[in-house]
This record gives C-alpha cells, structure tokens and sequence, in this order.
C-alpha cells in the first residue's frame, strides 16, 4: 500500500528542524509520495531545494492569498520561469482566504488569476486554498475556465457541500485533510461520500490540522495514513483500495510527477 500527501509544508517550523526523520516516519508508514507546498516567493528556492535532494519530494510554486499583498506585483513571467523546474509539478498554493482578510481582496483575486493563466499556459495543476470566499472563487473559475482549460484541485477542502459540488461540476479535484476526522466536521464528514473515487485526494498540510488521534501535536506527512484511514470508513471502503485510488489520482492529476 502506498499514499501521497498531495500537501505538506516541509520548510515550515514543526517539520523543517527535523527533516529527514519527518520524511523517514512519513515512509514507515506508508507514505511514498510528497508535494512540498510553497505559499512565498522566499521559500520557492528551499522548496525546490528539498525537491531536488528527496526522490519521492516533489514541488509547487505559488503565493497563498495571506501574502499576496507582499506579492502585488508578481507577474506570469516569474512564475513561468520558476515552474519550469523540473522538480516543480504544481502552481499554488493560491487562492482566495475572506477569514482573516491577511490581504487586499481586490490583490487576492488578481494573483489568484495570474495563477490560473500559468497553469493554463504550462499546463501544470493549480493548487487552491479557499476559505469563506466561495461565491467569488466559483466566479474567478468560471470565467477563467471560459477563457481555456486548466487543471486545478481545491486542497484541504471545508467548504459546503454546494461549493464541492460545483467545482466537481467544473471538473476539479477535491483533497481532504486531517480536518474530516475532526468531531465537528459533520457536514465535511457527510460530503466526503460524494466525492468520485477518480476526483479524491488525501492530504496532511501539516504541521498544521494533526488528524485524530493526534489532535494537539504537530501535524507530520505520515498522519495521512489517519485521514486515508478515516475516509476510506466514512465511503465504505478499504484502506488500500483508497490509497490505490488516491494514489493513482495524484500521479494521473500531477503528470510532471512521473517524468
């Protein structure tokens, strides 16, 4: 049985300081696949550099939302240039976050757009954080996804059941983290049914949102065998063939990832 975390943050305090042994017990535990997630352009270079030393690491290259204001001026060509590595199989994480409002929404929206037009020039997937701005991300995709096609998943999916259903409408790929084993996720609990076997990914976005049973801690890559565990209860099905799926999703989605 093998898994994939389709999202971890690997340069993030909680992992960074003990690297190698995160990524040891991550693959005790089964986990033989890694996306490195960046979310600033001054980790792009630390990201890749993992990428390059770690076989089953792989990396993406983007600005969360919360930073884009730091990042207003971005333009493709920068992008274009970085994802170009061979190592780097995915553009975000990118996106849209009302919550905290960290960033100008007006700058969110337009870096989230320059985004999609590299995914859509290079072809490499879109990694995309939402968070209580459903409604503006489903205008944002519909209008872009009119202009020409482009792969995408929503990562460390919480939204309503509405909004899944939408973006699975636009062809997206949906990934569930720890956050679906939590005791008051009921309604995420209920929806991760719906989800087509050939749409799911599973993910830790660790260090943060440790999985039951180890709420508390900092999250690590091989907790994804939890949640994989988890969900696979919750749709009626094995462990392994979750993890095959899953497994098999990823590499289908992240192409890069197999060259």
């Amino acid at each position: 049985m093998t898994l994939i975390d389709s999202h971890c943050h690997l340069e993030y305090e909680g992992l960074a300081e003990d690297q190698r042994g995160v990524l040891e017990r991550a693959r005790a535990a089964g986990v033989g696949g890694f996306l490195n997630i960046s979310t600033r352009r001054g980790e792009w270079g630390r990201v890749v550099g993992t990428a390059e030393r770690e076989p089953d690491v792989w990396a993406s290259i983007g600005i969360h939302p919360h930073e884009a204001d730091q990042h207003a001026d971005l333009g493709e060509a920068a992008l274009l240039e970085a994802v170009a590595h061979p190592r780097v199989i995915g553009i975000g994480e990118t996106g849209l976050d009302y919550y905290y409002d960290k960033s100008d929404r007006q700058v969110q929206q337009a870096l989230f757009r320059t985004h999609i037009a590299v995914s859509r020039i290079n072809g490499l997937p879109l990694i995309i954080h939402t968070r209580d701005a459903e409604d503006d991300t489903v205008a944002i995709l519909e209008d872009e996804l009119g202009k020409g096609a482009f792969p995408a998943l929503i990562h460390c999916f919480t939204a309503s059941p509405a909004f899944g259903r939408k973006v699975l409408e636009l062809g997206l790929t949906i990934s569930l983290s720890g956050i679906v084993t939590f005791r008051n996720a009921k309604e995420l609990q209920e929806f991760a049914p719906e989800i087509p076997a050939d749409r799911l990914l599973v993910e830790t976005d660790s260090p943060f949102l440790a999985p039951v049973p180890h709420r508390g801690r900092p999250c690590e890559p091989a907790y994804v065998a939890d949640t994989a565990r988890f969900v696979a209860d919750l749709r009626g099905e094995s462990l392994e063939a979750l993890a095959e799926n899953t497994t098999r999703n990823f590499r289908g989605l992240f192409s890069k990832a197999a060259m």
